[in-house]
This record gives structure tokens, sequence and C-alpha cells, in this order.
């Protein structure tokens, strides 16, 4: 018999269900009596980042880089019709991504939610690869792969990760390169299925207009039971240092689009939600809307309303990354710099820090009224070994001392690089 676990948030005055399911799926549903709509994702641990295939106990054999993003492409495909004409078929919405560190497939509608559960369970659950499809896809991925290249904002972030990782996957464009597709076949794409996509290694979030027992017994007729299987994600022993610190490369732009990059070192796989949260608040600090460094450079002309921030991290990387266009990337980089420097000697501003500190609060408040956000949300928590609103209890907790000593551990020039993506003749 299923174990139901509920979580309870007396704010919001919600609770969702964490339902160990006997198959070994972790199945997660969140109500929103009221809505019109509902939304389901089911998730697998497995992203680019996984080169490796390691059963516990067994050797480990290397993967072509962009195994995960092709699998994802091919499981929509059956030997009749491919599960987004059978979405089509009852007016629901599909789609699927593959990210750094998983893969997850979902769906949105306003009617018929048990035939299309039912349908994102039978095709997740049912792979067919052949070598004629397999042939075929890589020719379609590979279209994929030379359309990223002539996109400058995809290039200068992988050009950063290239400056800033020495050996860590993450470096690699998610989709692979058209040589390391070459070498995927149907065996290789079943070997990673049966061993990745383990219920086990799984999670189904739905939120919406739903109840757990509606999911439940859906999830009772339409899964099977898998034998676990323990898949190791294996540490690649990326070092502190990075690799060089300028990136640049020359391409068909009018203004130059930069990321610069602060490396971390990291002595767990995955960051905790504390250091998530605490770092989204120093990074609103050093460049948010409302700074005086962002006023500045926008008054000056260096940034135009585009520049942004983001902590890009997951199992094994961690960076903080600045990001936009400006005419003269360097003084961008060195203002960002000086104002750590600054921040740094003097501390972080109580007040300021009080200010963010609710305001981000607030947000993450009203964001629990999208289900979209909430299904993917509640799969990237569970996959991460998190709880959904472990956050709204931290933003109440954090103090200036925690942000203080979380920017002593990040930032550091040293770990720094930039990458420029630049007209003929605006060379770094």
């Amino acid at each position: 018999m299923a174990k139901i676990i509920p979580h309870e948030n007396a704010l919001l005055g919600d609770t969702y269900y964490e339902v160990l399911h006997d198959t070994g799926l972790t199945i997660l549903v969140y109500p929103k009596p009221g809505y019109s709509t509902s939304y389901a994702v089911i998730g697998t641990n497995y992203g680019s980042i996984d080169d490796a295939l390691k059963v516990r106990g067994g050797e480990e054999e290397q993967l072509p880089w962009g195994t995960a993003h092709f699998l994802e492409h091919k499981l929509f495909e059956s030997e009749e019709l491919d599960a987004f004409e059978r979405f089509a078929e009852t007016g629901a919405s599909a789609n699927a991504y593959t990210s750094f560190d998983r893969t997850c497939y979902l769906f949105s509608c306003s009617s018929h939610f048990k035939e299309n559960l039912e349908i994102l369970l039978d095709f997740v659950q049912h792979p067919y690869f052949t070598e004629a499809t397999v042939q075929k896809e890589q020719g379609i991925i590979g279209q994929e792969i030379r359309m990223y290249l002539d996109d400058p904002g995809w290039q200068v972030l992988f050009n950063l990760l290239k400056a800033l990782y020495v050996g860590h996957p993450v470096r690699v464009d998610i989709a692979g390169t058209e040589e390391s597709i070459s070498h995927i076949t149907a065996d290789l794409l079943y070997r990673c299925y049966e061993n990745f996509y383990n219920l086990h290694n799984m999670a189904l979030a739905v939120a919406g207009n739903v109840t757990v027992e509606e999911v439940l017994a859906i999830c009772d007729s339409s899964l099977r039971e898998d034998p676990e299987v323990f898949v190791e994600r294996p540490d690649k022993g990326e070092p502190k240092e990075i690799v060089r610190p300028v990136a640049d490369q020359e391409f068909a732009v009018t203004i130059p689009t930069f990321a610069l990059g602060f490396k971390e070192t990291h002595d767990t796989p995955i960051r905790s939600t504390k250091e998530r949260l605490l770092t989204d608040i120093l990074m609103d600090i050093i460049g948010g809307e409302t700074s005086a460094l962002y006023e500045r450079l926008l008054r000056e002309g260096l940034i135009d309303t585009g520049f942004g921030y983001e902590y890009f991290t997951g199992p094994g990387y961690a960076t903080v990354i600045f990001e936009g266009r400006s005419r003269d990337p360097e003084a961008v980089a060195e203002a960002i710099k000086e104002e750590i420097r600054v921040l740094r000697r003097d501390g972080v501003d109580p007040a300021e820090f009080n200010r963010l500190r609710k305001m981000n609060y607030g947000k993450a408040v009203m964001s629990y009224n999208d289900i979209d956000g909430l299904a993917n949300g509640l799969v990237g928590a569970y996959l991460n070994g998190a709880e959904l609103f472990e956050e709204l209890d931290l933003y109440r907790e954090l103090t200036v001392e925690d942000a203080n000593e979380q920017l002593a551990r990040q930032f550091l020039e040293e770990y720094s690089a930039l990458s420029v993506v630049h007209g003929p003749s605006q060379a770094v």
C-alpha cells in the first residue's frame, strides 16, 4: 500500500502530498481547488552532465555527450501514434526538456486529465528505438546543434563554462556535438533507459484541479513495478582553478554580448536551499534593478535593461553569472568586481538585506499561484533532496550575518572569467 505524507504550510493554507508508491516512483500532488487547469511533469535524475553510466557494484561506462537529450527526443515515438499526436487528440499541451541534471516530460490541460496522465505514464514507460529512427534523429539534432552555434547568447554561456571548468561535463552543450551523437545507437538508448528511467530514479508531480486520490488511482493502474537500480553519479573531481580568465569569439553582432562568471568550489555535490536563497539576495544587492551599480551602468550606457544574473548551480558545479550586452564589457566586469570588493570590505548593509529578503520572500509566496512552476518546483526539489516549502521557512530565518558568511565564500576574483561575443572590430 502506498504511503502518503502530507506537507503543510500554514501561511499559504496549502498542503501537498508525497506518495511513496509501491512501484518505486515518488508521486507529488499539489491540489489547487478552483483552478481550471492541471499540470503534470515526470522527471528522471538524468541530464546532460551524466556522461557516464555506473550502476552500484558495476563498471563505469562512458556515454556520448548529448545522450540524455537524444533519448528525450526519441521517447515520444512509438510504433503507432507518437505521444504528441495522442495529446493533440485530447487537447492537451505537451512538451519535454533536458537540462544539465534532469530530463522531464510534461503536459497541461483543462479537461481529460485522466486520459492525459495515462498517456504520459504510458509513453514514458514504453520506449521504442530502432537503428533507422536513431539515424534519422541524428540528422535532426545535428541541425539543432548547428542552429545554436549561430546563437550569440548560447555561445557566450558555453564559452564561459569552457573557460571556468577544466573537465566537468557542464562545459559541454546539452545536445552534445555532431561528432558525439554519431556514436549513439538504439542499443545504447535502451541501456540508458533501463537504468536512468528506473522508477526509483524518477518523480511525478501534479498540480492544479486534482486530488491525491484521483492521481493515485491512475498511477495504480498505469505504473509497472520496477526492480530498484542504484545508478551512481560519480564525482567529476573538478579542481577549484579555472582554465583561463578571458574567452572571446567573433560574431555578427553590433553590440557585444558578455557573461562574467565566478566559479565556486564545493564541499557538497549540491548547494543547499539556504545557500541558493542567500546568493539570490547577494546578487540583488550587487546588480539588482534597485542597486546603485545598475543605475550607474544604465545611466552611462554601459548596459541595457537586458542585464541580468543567475546562480548557475547543480551537481558538482556552482557559478554566479552576470550577463547582458555592452559596448564595453571589460568596463562592466571591472565595475561589478569593484562593487563586490566594496561589499566585502564594508559588509552587507542590514537594512538593504532585510528589504531584499522581504521582497524575495513576497515573490516566493506569489509563485505558489503558478501551477506550472509548482509542479516543476516539486520535481526539482525532490530530485535535489529538498522540500518545496523549505524556502518559505528559510526566508524568515535568514540574517545579515548569514549573508556576510556566504559572501566570504563567493564572488572570488581569482576564480572568475569573462566571456565576450563581439563584432569583427570589437575584440576584447
